[in-house]
């Protein structure tokens, strides 16, 4: 049995997507044999991608929203259905005790899954986060830590 955690860019550009879903999906396979278990905050981009590829290779989807407010103040009108399916297919959904989302609970939910996984994967770009919370802080956490990371940026990878 193994529980993978997700961390990475929200705004993946439209040609990254599939390069960063072959990725994952590559990266995922040596679990394929194994009891999978994702955690991810399902926010868009590489934790929703993330958490695509897992219930694809059969595993079971674990969410920690950020907060109360997360879906009602952070998923964008065009990505509510995915999030909804997502979540819908989550074998548990835990939400922080933030009331609303900001960097703090952002940062939080993710030292909540860095205390409940085996190892991360981060979709990310090498640069420092953009503001508290950001992928560069979730992995710093990570190897803080000792929790194994494996960073994955494809070539002809760009975030927006």
């Amino acid at each position: 049995m193994s529980r993978i955690g997700i961390t990475g860019h929200s705004n993946l550009t439209a040609g990254s997507i599939p390069l960063v879903l072959k990725a994952l999906e590559a990266e995922l396979a040596a679990y394929r044999e194994q009891q999978l278990t994702g955690v991810s905050c399902l926010a868009r981009g590489a934790d929703q991608i993330f958490a695509r590829v897992v219930l694809d290779a059969g595993g079971s989807l674990e969410v920690v929203l950020p907060a109360a407010d997360y879906r009602e103040r952070k998923v964008k009108p065009d990505n509510t259905a995915e999030f909804d399916e997502l979540i819908g297919k989550a074998t548990t959904v835990h939400t922080m005790p933030f009331a609303k989302s900001n960097s703090d609970a952002y940062m939080a939910a993710s030292e909540h899954i860095l205390g409940s996984v085996d190892a991360m994967i981060a979709v990310w770009d090498g640069q420092p986060a953009g503001g508290h919370g950001g992928t560069g802080d979730v992995v710093q956490a990570a190897r803080e830590r000792s929790v194994p990371v494996t960073v994955v940026w494809p070539d002809g990878a760009e975030r927006e």
